[in-house]
C-alpha cells in the first residue's frame, strides 16, 4: 500500500486494520511487526507488557490457515487475568500463580483465534484484579499515556495503555468491579461491560455470580461491537444464559436510537467519593449533547444504597476469592496452600475473611445481594438509559490504590468510595458502557458512563455510535504514542 502500513496504522481501528489484510493491501505479518515496532517503542516507558509473545504471533500471522474472520491480521493482548490461552503463562499478576502456564484454550480465546487476531503478548494488570489501577509488585506500575504520574485504570489498565498509545486498535479487558470501563474511563478509550451471561466463561461455570464478564477496551464502537459478536454468546448449560440477539451488534452502529429518556446522575452516593467539578461538568456536557440529539435528560439522584449491596458484595466476592486460591493448592497446579509472602496482605486477609464466612452465611449475603438488585433493576427501568460518571474522580496518582492494606481498611477506605458507579453494575448484571466525551482542562480524559435496561446493549450500542458521531474522539491522541 501506499505510504506502507506505519502511516496508516495508528489511525484505523481493528476493522479497518482488518480490511487491509484481507484486501491483499499488506500482510498480517507486516501488520504484527508494526505492532511490535510500537510496543517496543512505547512498552519501557508505559509499562503494559507482562509477556511478549512475538514468536507466537509471527507463527500465526504466517500461517495460510489463519483464520478469514472480522479482525484478520489485527494484533491482540490477552489480559493476564483469568483467560487461558495454551502455552502462555497465567500469573494473575500474583506470585503464588507464577508458574502457572494455560494448558488449554479457553472459549473465549478459541472465539478470539477464530476472528483472525494474531497474538502479540500479554497485557499487565493489578495483584488478582480488585483495583482501579495496574500497579503489582510482581510486573511493576503501568502508567497513563495521558500524564504519566497517574494510572490509566485498572484492572485492565495494561490493555487500555497499550490501545490508546497507538500500539494496537483494541485489547482483551474484564470487568468485576469496572475494570473495563475505568481504563476506558481514565484513557479515552470504548469499554462496554456487557450484561450477565452475554459471555461464557467455559470451560469455568461462575465468576462472583455472574458479576464479572469479558470483552475489549478500544478506539470506536464499531470495534468494540464487532468483538462483542465475536465472542457473545452462552454454551448450553451456562449458569447465566442469555443468547445473542438475531441480528449482529455491529449493525447497531449507526442505526437512530429514536427519542429516549435519559436520567442524569451528577452526586455521588452517600459516604463515596465526591464527583469531581471536571467529571460533573463532563457529565453536564454529555446531558447537554444528548438533549441537542433529541433525547430527554431528566436529572436523578442515584437510583441505589450503595454501601448495603457493596458490602454483601465484596463479601461474597471474598468466599469466591478464597476458593479459587485453595483450588491451585492441589499437585499439577500450585501444589501448596498460599503462603503470606506469595500474594499482597490485601488477598492474604481477603482470603482469610472469605474462609470465615460460613456456608450459611454465604447463601443468605447471596440471597440478599439478588433481592436488592431486582429492586435496582426495577427502579432503573422506569428510563431507557442512564448517565452518570464511570469513576468521581480524574485518574488517581500512580501510589493511590495501596494493596498492603488488609482487605477491610482497603474496600471502606479506597475501593469501594471509588467504585460507587461501577460495582452495582456488576452485581445487577446490568450492561453499561463508558465513552471518552470530555477532557479537563489539564489534558486528561473523563469517560460518561450510560447504563442499559436488562440484555439491552443494543441501545446502548446505537446510542453509543449516535454521540461518537456527533462529537467524534478518534483524533484524540495522548502525548506518549507510538504515532497517531
Amino acid at each position: 500500500m501506499s505510504g506502507g502500513i506505519s502511516e496508516a496504522y495508528g489511525k484505523l481501528d481493528g476493522l479497518g486494520l482488518a480490511a487491509l489484510v484481507k484486501q491483499g493491501e499488506v500482510s498480517a505479518g507486516e501488520v504484527l511487526e508494526e505492532a511490535i515496532r510500537r510496543a517496543e517503542a512505547m512498552n519501557g516507558t508505559l509499562n503494559f507488557l507482562t509477556y511478549k509473545a512475538y514468536e507466537e504471533g509471527r507463527a500465526m500471522a504466517a500461517d495460510p490457515a489463519l483464520p478469514d474472520g472480522p479482525f484478520k491480521g489485527v494484533p491482540w493482548l490477552v489480559k493476564e487475568i483469568a483467560t487461558d490461552w495454551e502455552g502462555l503463562q497465567n500469573t494473575n499478576a500474583c506470585p503464588y500463580f507464577k508458574d502457572i502456564v494455560s494448558t488449554f484454550d479457553c472459549e473465549r480465546v478459541k472465539r478470539t483465534k477464530q476472528a483472525g487476531f494474531v497474538l502479540l503478548g500479554k497485557s499487565n494488570s493489578p495483584e488478582a484484579g480488585w483495583a482501579l489501577s495496574t500497579e503489582p509488585r510482581m510486573y511493576g506500575a503501568t502508567v497513563n499515556p495521558w500524564d504519566t504520574t497517574r494510572t490509566p485504570g485498572g484492572s485492565s489498565g495494561g490493555s487500555a495503555a497499550a490501545v490508546v498509545s497507538r500500539v494496537l486498535p483494541l485489547a482483551e479487558a474484564s470487568d468485576g468491579g469496572g475494570s473495563i470501563r475505568t481504563p476506558a474511563c481514565h484513557s479515552g478509550l470504548v469499554g462496554l461491560k456487557p450484561a450477565r451471561g452475554r459471555i461464557t466463561l467455559a470451560p469455568g461455570a461462575d465468576f462472583w455470580y455472574g458479576g464479572v464478564t469479558f470483552l475489549c477496551v478500544s478506539r470506536s464502537v464499531r470495534d468494540t461491537a464487532a468483538f462483542f459478536d465475536v465472542l457473545g454468546g452462552p454454551l448450553p448449560g451456562d449458569a447465566y444464559f442469555a443468547r445473542m440477539p438475531a441480528d449482529p451488534y455491529l449493525g447497531e452502529v449507526g442505526k437512530d436510537p429514536g427519542t429516549l429518556s435519559i436520567a442524569m446522575v451528577t452526586a455521588s452516593p452517600e459516604g463515596c467519593t465526591p464527583v469531581d467539578a471536571e467529571v460533573r461538568e463532563g457529565i453536564e456536557n454529555a446531558g447537554r449533547l444528548l438533549e441537542s440529539l433529541g433525547h430527554r435528560v431528566t436529572p436523578e439522584d442515584v437510583p441505589y444504597d450503595f454501601w448495603p449491596l457493596y458490602d454483601t458484595y465484596t463479601r461474597i466476592g471474598a468466599v469466591g476469592t478464597a476458593a479459587w486460591f485453595d483450588a491451585f493448592a492441589g499437585p499439577g497446579l500450585v501444589g501448596h496452600t498460599l503462603r503470606q509472602d506469595e500474594t499482597e496482605n490485601l488477598y492474604w486477609t481477603c482470603v482469610h475473611k472469605g474462609r470465615g464466612i460460613s456456608a450459611v452465611e454465604h447463601h443468605n449475603d447471596i440471597e440478599a445481594l439478588r433481592v436488592m438488585c431486582r429492586d435496582i433493576v426495577g427502579r432503573m427501568a422506569a428510563y431507557d438509559a442512564w448517565l452518570m460518571p464511570v469513576v468521581p474522580m480524574v485518574p488517581r496518582e500512580i501510589g493511590y490504590y495501596d494493596m498492603s492494606l488488609d482487605v477491610e481498611t482497603y474496600n471502606a477506605t479506597i475501593m469501594g468510595p471509588d467504585c460507587a458507579f461501577t460495582a452495582p453494575f456488576n452485581a445487577t448484571g446490568l450492561p453499561a458502557i463508558s465513552l471518552p466525551l470530555h477532557w479537563t482542562a489539564e489534558g486528561l480524559p473523563v469517560g460518561a458512563q450510560l447504563v442499559g435496561r436488562d440484555l439491552d446493549e443494543a441501545l446502548l450500542i446505537r446510542l453509543a455510535g449516535q454521540l461518537e458521531q456527533a462529537q467524534p474522539w478518534a483524533d484524540r491522541v495522548p502525548p506518549v504514542n507510538a504515532g497517531a
